[in-house]
Order: C-alpha cells, then structure tokens, then sequence
C-alpha cells in the first residue's frame, strides 16, 4: 500500500490514487466476498426451508407451458389428486390445464394453496407472439 497517494482536502483524505493492478485486485477481492455472501445467504434460505426449484420446471415455465400442470407434474399430482385437493373437478383442472379456460382467482389460489404455491407461480402467461 505504499503506492498509495493520498489527495487531502482541509488536512483529511479526500481521494486515494493508487496504481491501476492494485484496484483491480481491490475490485476482484470485493466481487469475491460478495459472492461468499450470496452463497451464505442462499445456503441459510435452504436451510430455513426455501424451495429448490429443477431447471426443468422453470424452463417449462418460461417455454410456455401451462403452470398449473408443470407444477402438478412436479408435484406427482394426477390430476383427480389436484383437483380434489382445490376442491374442484377434475375436468375444470383439465380445462384450466389446456388452457380452455382460464380459471378464477379463488380456483387458482386454491390450486396453488393445494401444491404449496403462491398465485403467482401458477398464473398463466402466455409469451407474447
């Protein structure tokens, strides 16, 4: 650090310049511990209960496919076990599933309730065309 030079302003430090491989290596050294807390913090929101999710449900997600049934898969759920669970038939399900209808929001909190989910991880969004 005795590269460093200190700029003062009123006989305190205002600015440091220092040679351009040692602020990399500061640069490189915070990414590092920023990277240690994020692992910290994704490793306590495992052990506090937080969900993983497969990369195969999201990628069906965002391909696509409809929520509702990417979940209930995952969940090994038939979809008579889902429906029960909502408290609706088995048809509606099917219908929602497909995409013929879309459901009320009662239904899908029930739907998501009955899989552990929030609405928003069952809501259907089509990609745009």
């Amino acid at each position: 650090m005795s590269n460093v030079q200190l700029i003062l302003k009123e006989g305190q430090p205002e600015y440091a310049v220092l040679p351009y491989k040692l602020y990399t290596q500061l640069v490189e050294d915070a990414e590092m511990l920023q990277d240690i807390r994020d692992y910290d913090e994704a490793v306590q929101a495992i052990a506090d209960g937080e969900e993983l999710i497969p990369a195969h449900v999201v990628y069906a997600i965002i391909d696509g496919e409809n929520p509702v049934k990417v979940w209930r898969e995952y969940r090994g759920l038939t979809q008579q076990e889902l429906a029960q669970a909502a408290g609706i038939s088995a048809s509606y399900l099917s219908q929602i599933e497909s995409g013929k209808r879309e459901g009320t929001t009662a239904v899908l909190q029930a739907i998501a309730r009955a899989m552990d989910l929030t609405l928003d991880d069952v809501v259907y969004n089509p990609p745009e065309k």
